[in-house]
């Protein structure tokens, strides 16, 4: 059987290495010049390869349609891409967070597994060239794929164009005309895993390059007072808002709440840090009065040193309302409690989210409703099939994205009209034998 796989990433990479494993002619053809070219940018050039959760935890930690994902991640799990880049060579390490990295820190070696395996199954490498087009025939099944330099016969043509983030890297929403094109339906392409901005841009300016490391955040619908998301770890401030890692997270949580966007403009999302979450109230408060007994005689300004990052400092003055330049000894109850309120419950507004081109992925892609999950196989075209980021799914950061990239293109390489051909032929077989008993 010929196989195109067009794209690639891991999940195209990933697809032709299983179909090629499976006996096919397989050919990948890629615009860019090279493989992989957004995986080397993952995890800040490290790769977060996968998670050591377990295959149950991976599906939590999908917002976007996790359950689709339920039969792939059984089929092809964090063992199974652990163990591929050991037997290429490569071993892993786990780090904070069940996260999972290459012992040598380096995207590239990754990449070079995959590169090592693809040369040798012989898998054909199309670079620079552009898909224009799938070729159907009338019964509506894959019978070519016309790029900008020639004609490919296909038996099955495997989609892993990614998403829409990070263009400079080749995700431009190509796949989605394609499919689109055959009758399919992209959902609303959304950018995910990506910064926030905020109302207080004085703020930003004050804080642009501060770095918390063990803080907690939750974000906050005002208009129905709800908590919509709650999370634990690194953030960051930004010249324009806030990113790091539980931002990121939040932000694959906040693009698919309801009227999102509204609610932004409207200034009804609330961002609530705290930048003590190991303390509670009254032991933070206690922590606090210790300090001020030490500092009693300073100014108020100079008495947080042991408590707050120097950045902060000002910041949190300004918030509690207590004059910098008083004795700390002369600080109220009521002074110290709205102390208190700002280093538990630190008020942003949140604006938008930055633009597609900073997500590290895509939220939204070919619906699942024209997907079937045991097979990746659309339901409308036969031997066409989708692998990673061009399927609406999308997870946390933590290398849950790049598992579903493997998964869903080991499934769409196992797959295919051969292995439906044998089924059929079997059952065929077996109500012959049956018929011959009788």
């Amino acid at each position: 059987m010929k196989v195109v796989v067009i794209g690639g990433g891991p999940a195209g990479m990933m697809a032709a290495i299983t179909s090629r494993e499976n006996g096919n002619d397989v050919t990948i053809i890629e615009k860019n010049n090279q493989l992989g070219k957004k995986l080397l940018i993952t995890g800040k050039g490290r790769c977060n390869i996968t998670s050591s959760l377990d295959m149950e935890e991976f599906i939590k930690n999908t917002p976007g349609n996790g359950m689709f994902l339920y039969s792939a991640f059984q089929k092809y799990t964090n063992q199974d891409i652990i163990k591929f880049l050991e037997k290429q060579g490569l071993k892993v390490k786990e780090e904070r967070g069940n996260r999972i990295f290459p012992i040598t820190d380096k995207s590239l070696d990754v990449l070079k597994c995959f590169e090592s395996k693809i040369k040798k199954l012989d898998i054909k490498l199309n670079f620079n060239e552009e898909v224009k087009e799938l070729v159907i025939n009338e019964n509506k099944e894959i019978i070519a794929v016309k790029t900008n330099k020639r004609e490919i016969k296909a038996d099955k043509v495997i989609l892993a164009t990614g998403g829409k983030s990070y263009p400079l890297t080749g995700s431009t929403g190509d796949g989605y005309k394609m499919a689109e094109q055959l009758g399919h339906k992209t959902t609303e392409i959304k950018p995910s895993l990506v910064p926030l901005e905020i109302y207080d841009r004085k703020l930003c300016t004050k804080l642009q390059g501060l770095s918390l490391k063990n803080v907690s955040i939750k974000l906050i619908d005002k208009q129905k007072n709800k908590e919509i998301y709650e999370d634990f770890g690194e953030m960051i401030f930004t010249h324009f808002g806030v990113s790091g890692p539980i931002i990121l997270s939040s932000s694959a949580h906040l693009v698919r709440y309801k009227n999102i966007e509204q609610l932004m403009k409207e200034k009804k999302i609330t961002l609530k840090i705290d930048f003590k979450p190991a303390l509670k109230e009254e032991k933070l408060d206690e922590r606090i009065l210790r300090d001020f007994n030490e500092f009693k005689n300073k100014q108020f300004k100079n008495a947080l040193d042991k408590l707050l990052p120097q950045k902060l400092i000002p910041v949190i003055i300004g918030k509690s309302e207590i004059n910098p330049n008083k004795k700390v000894n002369e600080i109220t109850k009521k002074e110290r409690a709205n102390l208190l309120r700002q280093l538990k419950s630190f008020e942003v507004d949140v604006k938008e989210f930055r633009s597609i081109d900073e997500a590290i992925i895509t939220s939204g892609g070919i619906s699942i409703k024209e997907i079937n999950p045991k097979t990746m196989e659309s339901k409308k075209i036969k031997g066409l099939f989708f692998a990673g980021e061009i399927i609406d799914v999308d997870s946390y950061t933590g290398g849950f994205n790049l598992q579903i990239a493997y998964s869903t293109g080991y499934v769409a390489g196992s797959e295919g009209w051969n292995s439906c051909y044998r089924k059929i032929k079997n059952i065929n077989l077996d109500m012959k034998q049956k018929n011959k008993v009788k």
